[in-house]
């Protein structure tokens, strides 16, 4: 069975660097041709795909996202992490580890992170 969990600070402050980490089991972050996406839902919004990292490390990220994202992992751990710099309240959402792009196939629970000073 596929699981993934999300984990990292719940509170960042303005102008930080917000990191999470998607902790993977029932399946290796390398199998081919699967890609692991990050996910954000602010309140009262839909759902924005940030970037997402290929089974052989390759990444791509959301225009809107690519010069304050960066997207890595850890293939020892099966995990796979995200960086978000500079963030703002603007930058307050759940966030979703997801296998796939959206609507990918299997989802974390999702964790709430609150950018405030």
């Amino acid at each position: 069975q596929v699981q993934l969990q999300e984990s990292g600070p719940g509170l960042v402050k303005p102008s930080q660097t917000l990191s999470l980490t998607c902790t993977v089991s029932g399946f290796s972050i390398t199998t081919t041709r699967y890609a692991w996406s990050w996910i954000r839902q602010p309140p009262g919004k839909g759902l924005e795909w940030m970037g997402a990292i290929g089974a052989h490390g390759t990444t791509y990220y959301s225009p809107s996202l690519k010069s304050r994202t960066s997207i890595s992992r850890d293939t020892t751990k099966n995990q796979f992490s995200l960086q978000l710099s500079s963030v703002t309240p603007e930058d307050t959402a759940v966030y979703y580890c997801t296998r796939g792009v959206v609507p990918g196939d299997y989802w974390g629970q999702g964790t709430q992170v609150t950018v405030s000073s």
